[in-house]
Formats: C-alpha cells, sequence, structure tokens
C-alpha cells in the first residue's frame, strides 16, 4: 500500500527505524530529514492496536519536534471509534462510568501533533467533532458500488441488508444507488457481540441479498444474519463490510456460514485471514488514499471521491 501511495503522488517514502527499545517503551527514529516538509504518516492496522496508536503518536511528534511543517495521519481503520459514547452495558450505574475512547485518542493524535487526520468510514460520523484539526473521513461506497456491479452478475436482482438498524442510512444509499430494494435486521443484545434475536424487516425471498456494514469483529452479528437471510428465501447471501478485524472465533465462523462470499476493503491487512478462510475476498481501497493524499497536499477538493473511485 505505501508504494501505490508513493508512486501516484509522486512523492518520496522516508526510512524510519521502529523497535522496542526495552520492554516498557518504543522507539521510533526518522531516517531522513523532514525539516520543512509536507509528511503523511500511514498507520496500517496490523499488529497489536494499542502498539500501532502509540508508535503513531510517537512518529507524529518526532515529525514535528523535527521541523516539519504540516503532519498528517493517514488511519484507515480509526481505533477505539466504536467507544465514541456511554454505551449501555448492563445496569446505569455502568453506563455511567463508561468511557469515551474515540474522544481520548482524538486529544492524544492532536497533542501529539497531527495538524491533519485522514480516515475512512467512521463507525460515528460525529467522530470528526471530537477533533479540533481538519478531518476527512473517506468512505468506501463507490468502490463497493464497483465491486458489486464486476462481481455479482444478478445485482439488479439483488437487496440491500443491513444488519442493524444503525446501518439504515448507509444501506438505503448504497441501495438508492443501484436502483434496488434495501431491508434491515433489527437485533436485541444480551451483551456486547452476542445477539439475543434477529428480526427481519423487509422481503429477500429470491433474491440476492448483500449484506453491508462498516465494520465485523467477530462475526457473530453478520454470521446470524446470513441464517436468518437465508431462511427467509434469499437465493445467495454476500457481506460487504469496510474494516475486517476478524478476532476470535471470526474465521471459524465465517467458514461455518452460507456466505458466498466475505468481502472486505484492505483498511486492515488481510492475507493471512485469506489463507484460513477462502470465502475472504478484499477490495483495494490504496487508490483512493493515495489520491486523497495528493489532493489534500495539492490543496484540492477531495469531495470527488466521495462518488467516484480514482483511475
Amino acid at each position: 500500500m505505501f508504494l501505490v501511495h508513493c508512486a501516484r503522488i509522486q512523492g518520496k517514502m522516508k526510512t524510519s527505524l521502529l523497535g522496542l527499545c526495552n520492554f516498557w517503551s518504543n522507539s521510533v527514529e526518522i531516517g531522513e530529514s523532514v525539516r520543512g516538509e509536507d509528511v503523511y504518516i500511514i498507520q496500517s492496522g496490523c499488529g497489536e492496536i494499542n502498539d500501532n496508536l502509540m508508535e503513531l503518536l510517537i512518529m507524529i511528534n518526532a515529525c514535528k519536534i523535527a521541523s516539519s511543517s504540516r503532519v498528517t495521519a493517514v488511519i484507515p481503520c480509526f481505533p477505539y471509534a466504536r467507544q465514541d459514547k456511554k454505551d449501555k452495558k448492563g445496569s446505569v450505574e455502568r453506563w455511567s462510568r463508561a468511557p469515551i475512547s474515540a474522544k481520548l485518542v482524538a486529544n492524544m493524535l492532536s497533542v501529539a501533533g497531527a495538524d491533519h487526520i485522514i480516515t475512512m468510514d467512521l463507525h460515528a460520523s460525529q467522530i470528526q467533532g471530537f477533533f479540533d484539526i481538519p478531518v476527512d473521513n473517506l468512505y468506501a461506497e463507490p468502490a463497493v458500488l464497483q465491486w458489486i456491479k464486476e462481481n455479482i452478475l444478478e445485482w439488479r436482482n439483488c437487496i440491500i441488508v443491513s444488519p442493524d438498524a444503525g446501518g439504515a442510512k448507509r444501506v438505503t444509499s448504497i441501495a438508492d444507488r443501484l436502483n434496488v430494494e434495501f431491508a434491515l435486521i433489527h437485533k436485541e443484545r444480551k451483551k456486547a457481540n452476542e445477539v439475543d434475536r434477529m428480526v427481519l424487516v423487509g422481503d429477500v425471498k429470491d433474491r440476492v441479498a448483500i449484506l453491508v456494514d462498516d465494520m465485523a469483529d467477530t462475526c457473530g452479528t453478520i454470521c446470524h444474519a446470513a441464517d436468518k437471510l437465508v431462511s427467509a428465501g434469499a437465493t445467495k447471501v454476500y457481506a460487504i463490510l469496510t474494516h475486517g478485524i476478524f478476532s476470535g472465533p471470526a474465521i471459524s465462523r465465517i467458514n461455518n456460514a452460507p456466505f458466498e462470499a466475505v468481502v472486505v476493503t484492505n483498511t486492515i491487512p488481510q492475507e493471512e485471514k485469506m489463507k484460513h478462510c477462502p470465502k475472504i475476498q478484499f477490495i483495494d481501497i490504496s487508490m483512493i488514499l493515495a489520491e486523497a493524499i495528493r489532493r489534500t497536499h495539492n490543496g484540492e477538493s477531495v469531495s470527488y471521491l466521495f462518488s467516484h473511485v480514482p483511475l
């Protein structure tokens, strides 16, 4: 992904050294001068989330104190994005003490010295308001539409399905652009990552059902949703996700679920997961990020990318 970015924007990839200084700290050293440069740090999302975040913060700070003119953090999958509000989990007392970790991450990035953030498909768009610096939230939707038209022959007979009520806006946008119908699944949870009951709203009988969501973690929701759609008469079921976290039992659940394919973007590297799950396919969004970087560097609008895939 890094090389694709550099080739498109005709920029130079600087070297940096990252390592463990000891058990308690990370060591970062920028290998070349960045004085007066417009710096873009791409956090690819592989490895442990907390290690990734600390490395990013330290690199931002290293570039800032090395006199770079501007530092932009490119974070395809924003960490702790699901903790964007005080969510109710159990008792009211526990609810009142829940953290808003996405706001904390925003504060940390700003304090480290970031001047600008580029990310993709934030779990909640209001996270942009947590920052006092510019945030460009890009969308995978144009690339998703292109994939559907190129890979699902029966797409004109498909129905776009949201696995929860919160994703209704996302699926209606895609359904409108494809000129097809949409449905949604209402779910009631016992606790986080465990679904108690699902109710399908919409008719999927004799149609290709395409589940669309911004992210999947343990995949309990989308796999239960796939079973629900098949039992309701869907001829085929696909899942299209922006961020494939795939932790815990996710891979075994996908392998055992009635999916034709589970399609994710490469905001998080998926090579290892694809080795263990032939159903996983990916949409390359590196060109979208690269074009966003090019336009930002040149002072151009990025609005074009909200509805088009760059060539």
